[in-house]
């Protein structure tokens, strides 16, 4: 589990996600596994225009993974091509590889950019087996990650993050500034939101995290979310890739896609699944 696979087709985006990724592989010891996904299905040569689309993507890889491996010293690069649907690619390669990570790049409102995506951008988020860093083709790379967001509703999944979060952020010494939502008035749910924050904060304390606790009223989670992240100079927002539903959120369409079109900041899903446990004991 030492790999960070990155989706790689050439583009600036893609690049820059694979800039963000080698500060993370770096600083918390982990080796990058750059994946192009040839899909054949598609008539435009996403590399150049050269005919042999496969011998062209292995030797800017090969370049790819030279220069980064020397500019980030004791990071190691390798490279994978595939065939198929990006998505099911990227998401099988992780799978096969027990990967610690995906990163992705996005252009925002308008989703994905079409190669890796397109219309589809919820699925590479629902289907990955891992945690995965989504990064907007313009976000300038950051060496040291300050300010970590960490939204807390009362579903019971929103604690589940809370592991993942806390190794980046033990990796870079950074704050996670907890961020309680309430999007009702009912005492109990409200309760419920309080006591899986206090949770949370004891985990993070239990393993000398810095943090923080802050709560906001809250009729859409993603806005209310992203206005504090940006009131606090956040370097990274970390969700779970559904959280409460409110009514707002049913027209808006799902808490991980609003979060991730609309973040200018970096943003890292994870799925829910067994880290419950650690927190519920």
């Amino acid at each position: 589990m030492n790999e960070i696979i990155v989706g790689i087709d050439f583009s600036d985006c893609s690049l820059n996600a694979l800039e963000h990724a080698a500060v993370v592989a770096q600083k918390t010891s982990r080796n990058i596994l750059m994946v192009f996904v040839n899909n054949p299905n598609r008539s435009t040569n996403l590399v150049s225009g050269n005919v042999d689309i496969i011998a062209e993507a292995k030797e800017k890889l090969d370049e790819l993974a030279k220069t980064y491996q020397k500019k980030y010293s004791g990071v190691m690069i390798s490279f994978n091509i595939r065939e198929g649907k990006v998505f099911d690619r990227i998401c099988a390669q992780a799978e096969e590889s027990e990967a610690y990570m995906i990163v992705v790049g996005t252009h925002g409102a308008s989703g994905f950019e079409e190669f890796w995506i397109g219309s589809n951008a919820q699925k590479i988020v629902s289907m990955t087996p891992c945690p995965i860093l989504t990064i907007r083709h313009s976000r300038q790379i950051h060496n040291e990650l300050k300010i970590i967001v960490f939204p807390v509703d009362s579903t019971l999944e929103t604690r589940q993050k809370a592991p993942f979060t806390g190794e980046i952020a033990i990796a870079f010494n950074a704050t996670i500034h907890i961020l309680k939502l309430y999007s009702t008035s009912v005492d109990a749910v409200r309760a419920t939101v309080d006591a899986y924050a206090r949770q949370v904060k004891e985990y993070f304390d239990s393993m000398e995290i810095k943090n923080i606790l802050i709560e906001k009223e809250a009729d859409n989670i993603t806005n209310t979310t992203l206005e504090y992240a940006r009131e606090a100079g956040a370097n990274l927002i970390s969700i779970m890739t559904e959280q409460e539903k409110t009514a707002m959120n049913w027209f808006l369409g799902t808490y991980a896609n609003q979060m991730i079109n609309h973040s200018e900041m970096p943003v890292l899903s994870i799925r829910p699944k067994e880290y419950i446990r650690t927190l519920s004991r």
